[in-house]
C-alpha cells in the first residue's frame, strides 16, 4: 500500500522520539493512504513553520498485519471503542499501550473540538457521536515503534510550495513592474481576494506557480 506522510521537512529518515504526544493513537509516526489528507498536513505544518510543505511517501508492506511479531490494532470506524482509544491518548502523555501499529480514522479539526468539548465535561459520549452523522472519509496509520517501522520503504517525494515563498515573488514582481514600494505592493497583495484564496487550503491555489498567482492577482486589480 502506498502511503503518505505529510510535514514541512523531508522525512529520509524516521525518528520516533520527535513524534508529539497526546495525539489519537499516541506518539508515533502517523501516515495516510489520502494523498489530499497529507497534503493538507504539509500545507498546514509549512504554514506554521513559514516554509513550504513536504509529502513523503512510503510503500508500507501489508504482511504487517498479519505477521505475529507485531502488535496491531485496527478501527474500521468512528466508534466506542476507537472514542475510548483516543481519549485516553489525549489524557496521556506517556505512551501508554503497547502497540506497534495502529490504523483507524482521523480526529480532524471539527473532531478534535468535539473530543474537547467531551475532555472538559460539555458534552457526553453519546452526544459526541449524535453530532459526528456525516464524517468525512478519513485515514491514518501510527507506526509506534521502532521495529514496526522496518514495514515502510520511502520511495518518493514532492514538495509544495509555501504561501510565503509564493507571497514574496508576487510582491517582487508587483514592485519590478507596477513600480510601486514594498510597502504598497504588499498591501495590495496581502488584502487581496486572491490572496485569501490563496490562503484557504481547498482551493489548492497553494499548488499553482507563483506566476500564476500573480497574472490573477493582476486580472483581479485590473491592472
Amino acid at each position: 500500500m502506498k502511503v503518505y506522510h505529510g510535514s514541512n521537512i523531508l522525512i529520509m529518515e524516521i525518528d520516533l522520539s520527535k513524534g508529539e504526544p497526546q495525539r489519537d493513537f499516541g506518539r508515533g509516526f502517523y501516515v495516510t493512504k489520502y494523498l489530499s489528507q497529507a497534503e493538507f498536513w504539509a500545507f498546514r505544518k509549512g504554514i506554521r513553520a513559514h516554509s513550504g510543505g513536504v509529502i513523503t511517501a512510503f510503500e508500507f508492506n501489508e504482511n504487517a498485519y498479519t505477521n505475529k511479531k507485531f502488535n496491531v490494532l485496527h478501527f474500521d470506524a468512528y466508534n466506542d471503542e476507537w472514542f475510548d482509544f483516543v481519549i485516553q491518548n489525549r489524557k496521556t502523555r506517556e505512551q501508554w499501550h503497547d502497540y506497534d501499529i495502529i490504523e483507524g480514522p482521523v480526529a480532524d479539526d471539527k473532531i478534535q473540538r468535539r473530543l474537547q468539548r467531551f475532555l472538559n465535561g460539555e458534552i457526553t459520549k453519546e452526544q459526541f457521536f449524535a453530532e459526528l452523522k456525516y464524517p468525512e472519509p478519513s485515514h491514518q496509520i501510527c507506526f509506534c515503534t521502532v521495529s514496526s517501522l522496518q514495514m515502510l520503504q520511502l520511495i518518493d517525494y514532492n514538495i509544495i510550495t509555501g504561501i510565503e515563498d509564493i507571497g514574496e515573488k508576487v510582491v517582487e514582481r508587483f514592485i519590478i513592474d507596477f513600480d510601486k514600494s514594498e510597502k504598497e505592493a504588499s498591501e495590495l497583495f496581502y488584502s487581496s481576494g486572491v490572496f485569501a484564496k490563496l490562503s484557504d487550503y481547498n482551493t489548492r491555489f497553494f499548488m499553482k506557480p507563483w506566476h500564476e498567482i500573480y497574472e490573477m492577482l493582476k486580472k483581479e486589480l485590473k491592472m
